[in-house]
């Protein structure tokens, strides 16, 4: 998402009047300590229970692009009814807007299948630290098309982030080639996703919500394109409705499909109330429970020195990640003589 402007705007004056009106004091959700870390502490839960979730549905079930669509399908009828019973505001669907956004919600549903596709291969730990490597591949990407020169230390704390999934890799003793493929497009993907969301603006004027609805709507014509012609459909079904006795699998099937919601509408509640960068600082620590809870919940994980060796370096690449970009994101909102504004 791009970024949000500042709301403490001046609302008017009185109309024929000679005395100004003093600007009010606006009570936003940055003046509330409390809401700010309610806001961060669940999106970093359900972030990382949307991992745990996922992988369990598919260790159970392995049609990742049935479920897939099922979370987009889900996701598209609840913001509709919402926005028809009054509960959320929604614009109407457009063309000009739906060709705009056309290619985000390709790569990003690349992006999402290819990830989903890798959790049946490979475990939490090594799934997160694979999906680290976004932001090495967006650097190398911004060679490409003249981004400036990113930091001595931003550079660093990419790099160390590829040589821990080295490492790690050479330590996996369940190795997946197709898991770590399937990460690895995943990685390529998001990267595509943001490179086209930075320089275009493509999603800019559109609150979070509708960006959900339009993404939603729009993948599903591809999606079920895919599992009908795949064939995936008519195997996935049937195989669904069997399990489906199971109430542990049902529910983790529906908590799956509400908790794709709920991430989306977390994410975009803690970059309202605290900032961008917050919440991808907030990612990188769920990032580094998922990885600890990664090890004892759900299995598939064989402890050896070497793989423990390259998840810490890894992570530490990381976190050294988000705390340069905030400082340097400190430094850009504080230039000489200017007023911090939080």
């Amino acid at each position: 998402m791009s970024g949000f402007g500042e709301e403490d705007e001046e609302k008017g004056k009185l109309l024929n009047s000679p005395v100004s009106v003093p600007k009010p004091v606006i009570l936003t959700p940055k003046n509330i300590p409390l809401l700010s870390l309610v806001a961060s502490f669940s999106y970093g839960f359900s972030s990382l229970a949307m991992v745990f979730l996922n992988k369990a549905v598919l260790q159970q079930y392995t049609h990742s692009m049935t479920l897939l669509t099922f979370q987009q399908a889900a996701t598209a009828l609840l913001i509709y009814f919402g926005g028809k019973i009054g509960l959320i505001a929604v614009r109407s669907m457009d063309w000009k807007t739906s060709r705009r956004l056309l290619p985000l919600s390709i790569f990003y549903n690349a992006n999402v299948a290819f990830a989903l596709a890798s959790l049946k291969g490979i475990n939490v730990p090594m799934y997160i630290a694979l999906k680290r490597l976004t932001p090495l591949t967006v650097l190398i990407a911004g060679f490409f098309y003249g981004k400036a020169k990113p930091s001595t230390k931003v550079t660093l704390s990419v790099i160390l982030v590829g040589l821990g999934v080295v490492i790690a890799a050479a330590g996996d003793f369940s190795f997946d080639p197709m898991g770590y493929a399937m990460a690895l497009t995943s990685v390529f993907f998001q990267t595509a996703y943001l490179v086209l969301v930075e320089r275009s603006g493509a999603d800019g004027g559109l609150s979070s919500t509708e960006l959900m609805l339009f993404n939603s709507v729009l993948s599903l014509p591809f999606l079920v394109a895919f599992i009908l012609g795949t064939g995936e459909l008519w195997i996935s079904i049937p195989e669904l409705t069997s399990k489906m006795v199971s109430l542990s699998f049902s529910f983790m099937v529906i908590m799956s499909l509400i908790m794709g919601i709920v991430l989306n509408f977390t994410m975009f509640l803690c970059t309202i109330v605290n900032s961008a960068l917050t919440t991808t600082i907030v990612g990188v620590l769920k990032g580094v429970g998922s990885t600890i809870l990664g090890f004892v919940l759900l299995g598939g994980v064989e402890v050896h020195a070497l793989n423990v060796t390259g998840l810490v370096i890894n992570t530490l690449g990381g976190i050294s990640y988000s705390f340069v970009k905030y400082q340097e994101k400190g430094r850009k909102k504080l230039p000489s003589g200017s007023k911090h504004v939080s």
